[in-house]
């Protein structure tokens, strides 16, 4: 394409050179601090997963002069210029614009090249070719603000990075799962680039303390930071870190099991725009660094600690009584069993707009903490509750009274629930996706109550994802009601029921089961997802009538049934029922 462009841009009579690096003077500098979301998701798209949006320059000068435009479109200033072919979402489009006059190809070439597409092999070498090519009519290097090469990951080394070692305007770099990447890599392309917002190098596990040194030392503006899975990284170069990078806003340590208290207390007192930061599973994090955390990120939006052992209650009790965190928006403290009814209590006092609460397995949480988490009102989306077994019918009745804005509900193993309680939930005009796994009092008349929310038909269920595996007396009457009143259900999950694992008529529409589950789990496995809802929804409606017509041939015989029960104990005993509602709640859709 560069070649194309510099052919249709090139002056009459002349040669062109390089550009200049220098962006037009009407361009504003990216600010420091900027404040975005924090995972941006897009197809093939380089935004890092890290990192809000920023101003970009975006009007980039040739060395050649252009002469006076005659054009009356050409006199309107870049800003507008720039605003009109920002409204462009193909790249095609902008393509063309690009070549209708260097005007226009001075003030859109950025918005192609701000972000290169390369995910293929084919698009990571032609820009790599365009990048150094000396003839290019516009200074590519500068151009690129956004790399990401995590849709060919399995193909990225070092070498594949020297290509980009002198793009040093680059703001957002994504390697994710690049795990032939090394700290000779990472070090060479950040040298010297004093513009870096974000990088996600997740899953890189070669990555140690050599390249986080050299991000201290290299990039002041760093504002986030993904981690995630490099296991040799410690406290000595976070440390680091935290003094230098000031303005660090988003990190994710995830499974970085040698960091401990003395990095994290760093990043608190170090870093005071911390907006967002993920511990899971970093098994060494104890009350003081989220004493410190809380203490001092006022503006904190989301904490996360999966799987923090050994947190205990004095993390949140011991806090100063007049601390409040009108920010924190998410509290994830899934698997801390430490943690009492006490936490919750002053968890909810101190944090009264939270809208995403995680106590899944905090085991020894009862109706109490229930209670108090009805204060939150109509702030309140998502609540977890999965595995909290000591939690009642009556806790939940006033969850629901209080909290209407509900949109997700897990009580996955809950054992105390029953159609009491699960009636009144399916009242809950925003709710979209319930978790019942294992929640064995359940029957048809909870699955009835979920199809059919108001007892009115002329209302349409919102539910989308509804898990009710080990639900094992719900009957087909049950989920064919559901099928038939929910419309936008995705997401239907019926592991350990016999009534449908054991039919392949029912099961040839279920997805896969996932390649880490042993051969006892995998005959029970019974997950509808995407098209497969759809097809059973079809299939029940035009062919099941004429099937139940003979009722012997949907029921098994006794010795058949009891080799079942048997073999689903056994696939509980092996943890299979844990692995199955896990892997659910990850979200991740056929």
């Amino acid at each position: 394409m560069a070649d194309f462009v510099r052919a249709r841009l090139q002056p009459r009579n002349t040669v062109s050179g390089s550009g200049s690096s220098s962006s037009s003077p009407s361009s504003p500098e990216p600010p420091i601090d900027d404040d975005g979301d924090f995972f941006i998701s897009q197809k093939n798209d380089s935004v890092s997963s890290i990192a809000g949006s920023i101003d970009r320059d975006r009007s980039i000068s040739p060395t050649n002069e252009c002469p006076r435009p005659k054009n009356p479109i050409d006199r309107l200033p870049p800003e507008l210029l720039i605003s009109v072919f920002a409204k462009l979402s193909s790249p095609h489009d902008l393509l063309s614009c690009l070549l209708v006059s260097k005007t226009w190809a001075r003030n859109c070439v950025d918005l192609l090249w701000h972000r290169p597409l390369c995910n293929t092999q084919k698009h990571l070498q032609t820009v790599a070719r365009s990048v150094h090519d000396p003839q290019a009519y516009f200074p590519y290097i500068d151009l690129v603000r956004r790399l990401n090469l995590s849709n060919l990951s399995d193909q990225i080394n070092n070498g594949t990075l020297t290509a980009f070692e002198e793009c040093k305007r680059i703001e957002r770099l994504t390697l994710t799962s690049c795990a032939q990447v090394t700290d000779q890599g990472i070090i060479n392309l950040v040298t010297g680039n004093k513009n870096l917002l974000a990088l996600d190098i997740t899953g890189l596990v070669a990555i140690t303390d050599e390249t986080i040194q050299t991000l201290a030392e290299q990039c002041p503006r760093l504002q986030g930071l993904n981690i995630t899975h490099c296991r040799k990284v410690t406290d000595e170069s976070l440390v680091s870190l935290a003094d230098h990078c000031k303005y660090l806003k988003r990190l994710k340590l995830n499974k970085c099991n040698q960091v401990t208290d003395e990095a994290i207390v760093a990043f608190a007192q170090q870093c005071p725009s911390m907006l967002e930061i993920d511990l899971q599973d970093c098994k060494e994090i104890t009350d003081t660094a989220v004493i410190a955390l809380l203490s001092n990120g006022r503006g904190l939006r989301e904490l996360r600690l999966t799987q923090c052992h050994m947190i205990t209650d004095n993390a949140f009790l011991q806090l100063p009584t007049h601390l409040t965190f009108e920010s924190l928006r998410i509290l994830d403290l899934t698997a801390c069993h430490l943690l009492h009814d006490s936490s919750v209590e002053r968890i909810i006092d101190s944090a009264p707009r939270l809208r995403i609460l995680v106590l899944s397995k905090c085991t020894e949480i009862t109706d109490r903490s229930v209670l108090a988490v009805t204060k939150l009102g109509k702030n309140l989306h998502d609540i977890h509750l999965g595995r909290c077994h000591l939690i009642k019918d009556e806790a939940l009745i006033e969850l629901v009274k209080a909290c209407n804005r509900i949109r997700y509900i897990d009580l996955a193993g809950c054992h105390n629930v029953t159609n009491k309680s699960v009636r009144l939930l399916a009242t809950l005009p925003k709710l979209r996706r319930i978790g019942l796994v294992k929640c064995q009092q359940i029957t048809d008349d909870s699955i009835l109550a979920l199809a059919n929310p108001r007892g009115r038909p002329q209302f349409e269920s919102n539910l989308e994802r509804v898990h009710l595996s080990y639900c094992t007396r719900i009957t087909l009457q049950g989920i064919r009601a559901l099928l038939e009143n929910c419309p936008k259900l995705t997401h239907l999950s019926l592991t350990g029921i016999q009534t449908f694992f054991m039919h392949p008529i029912l099961t040839q529409f279920c997805r896969e089961a996932p390649s880490e589950f042993n051969d006892e789990q995998r005959t029970v496995f019974c997950v509808f997802s995407g098209e497969g809802v759809k097809e059973l929804r079809r299939y029940l409606e035009e062919e099941l009538r004429e099937a139940l017509r003979f009722g012997d041939d949907l029921m098994e015989e006794d010795g058949e049934a009891s080799h079942v029960t048997g073999m689903m104990q056994s696939a509980q005993i092996s943890g299979d029922v844990d692995d199955e509602m896990d892997l659910e709640f990850d979200g991740a859709e056929a």
